[in-house]
């Protein structure tokens, strides 16, 4: 039986066939297609809290949170309050505004960083933060780690050479292979595959990226000491070390997943980006690091990097007084609450005979459809993705909204109350069976 039945959505299906007619699958960001785990996609008309709901009037307990932004919940009271008096000042000037001073002090105040510049969007963070790393050191080889996600720069949409320390090929048509040329992929957690990178063009590597805890491929945490390694490594031969929290930067913990282990451990990241909890929801990212580095930007430097909507006086109003409600009982909460969930999986998982592994970073959590750890994109690929479409399908129908995608991070927020986590608990059994059975079905 296919999932979502013609007619059971009727005003997502409708608006769904509009929109496919004028935007390309349907959708502005390929994951919200729903082609990973099938069904009509749901089109959401508000968001209150810990809830969405769709056009055709059905609410859903959230676990995506916009992909991690919204921390307090959806339409906090202060956070609306605040973003509604900076709309009655206006939209958007072109000058500097008191607003991004502020948010830049707030990020300097949390995060490894002394000075930061705002953009808007991550992938513009990330394609910022590897020009000017090229820029400091004066050279070009970039590594980045297979499974981590950087935004859709040219340069990070690569897929692994033929050996552990070649470059890259493209990683998807459209992107030239002059651009991924300079590029080197390795596999994530692998401290050997870094050193042979080193020891084979350490005097023309710029910059090495990673994500902080890399959530784009599940939740894949580094292994103890992984960061600081990479951080050592950097150091010595002359790159810089950036570290990606575009999506853990003030969600993991309120320092990142920084304030988990670089904190820990005693190491502290060249170049940061950031990007999502930081905006309250709006779209807002940023870049920060050393001074001596990002003093190298125009105007004070050479490094040219611009844009009309960067520090736009809504996003960065929207992003500190998220911030500002962020304190250390919302993380507790939301902690809480995640172990609650996580234990809730646990049980229905193991009563459905339902093979699973449960990682988290800090608060952020991802459940692997398999029977081992996952430490690198080889091990998140061993998932069992039809069994995931499964588990996916049984939860929304029962009211809960899970990430459309089996390689995906689940977020939780301050505004998932007792009410919202009982509903989540309530609905994994029959979808625990559900998912044990489509496995069943596929081996069979």
């Amino acid at each position: 039986m296919p999932y979502d039945p013609p007619g059971s959505v009727p005003a997502s299906e409708a608006l769904f066939a509009r929109a496919k007619a004028v935007t390309p699958g349907g959708v502005n960001s390929p994951v919200r297609a729903f082609n990973a785990v099938g069904g009509t996609p749901r089109f959401i008309r508000s968001a209150q809290g810990a809830w969405l709901t769709d056009v055709d009037g059905n609410d859903y307990v959230d676990l995506i949170c916009s992909w991690g932004p919204m921390l307090l919940g959806h339409a906090h009271p202060e956070v609306l309050a605040a973003v509604s008096a900076a709309v009655a000042r206006g939209t958007s000037y072109g000058t500097p505004t008191e607003p991004e001073v502020e948010l830049a002090e707030e990020l300097v105040h949390r995060a490894p960083v002394e000075e930061v510049r705002f953009v808007s969007s991550g992938t513009e963070a990330t394609m910022s933060a590897i020009r000017l790393a090229r820029g400091f050191t004066g050279r070009d080889v970039v590594i980045k780690f297979a499974g981590c996600y950087h935004g859709h720069v040219d340069a990070l949409l690569a897929s692994a050479g033929s050996g552990l320390a070649t470059f890259a090929v493209p990683g998807t048509p459209g992107v030239p292979a002059s651009s991924t040329e300079l590029t080197v992929v390795l596999p994530y957690n692998d401290r050997d595959a870094v050193s042979k990178a080193f020891a084979e063009y350490g005097d023309r590597i710029a910059c090495l990226i990673t994500e902080a805890s890399p959530g784009n491929m599940g939740v894949v945490p580094p292994l103890p000491g992984f960061n600081a390694f990479l951080a050592e490594i950097c150091a010595t031969n002359g790159a810089l070390f950036i570290s990606d929290e575009v999506m853990t930067g003030f969600r993991a913990s309120a320092q990142g997943h920084w304030g988990l282990d670089g904190k820990v451990e005693g190491w502290t990241p060249d170049l940061v980006t950031f990007g999502k909890v930081m905006g309250g929801g709006f779209p807002a990212a940023a870049f920060g690091g050393r001074a001596e580095i990002m003093r190298r930007l125009s105007p004070e430097g050479p490094v040219y990097q611009a844009g009309t909507l960067a520090g736009n006086p809504i996003a960065t109003t929207a992003g500190l007084a998220t911030l500002r409600l962020a304190t250390d009982d919302v993380y507790a909460h939301i902690s809480a609450a995640a172990e609650t969930v996580k234990g809730a999986i646990a049980e229905a998982f193991g009563a459905a005979g339902l093979p699973h592994v449960i990682q988290n970073a800090g608060t952020m959590f991802s459940v692997f459809l398999t029977d081992e750890p996952v430490t690198d994109f080889e091990g998140a690929k061993r998932t069992d993705e039809q069994a995931y479409a499964a588990l996916f399908h049984s939860m929304l129908d029962q009211g809960v909204y899970l990430p459309p995608s089996a390689y995906e991070a689940w977020f939780l927020s301050s505004a998932h109350d007792e009410r919202a986590v009982q509903q989540i608990i309530d609905a994994l059994p029959a979808a625990a069976r559900a998912a044990a059975a489509a496995s069943e079905g596929e081996k069979k």
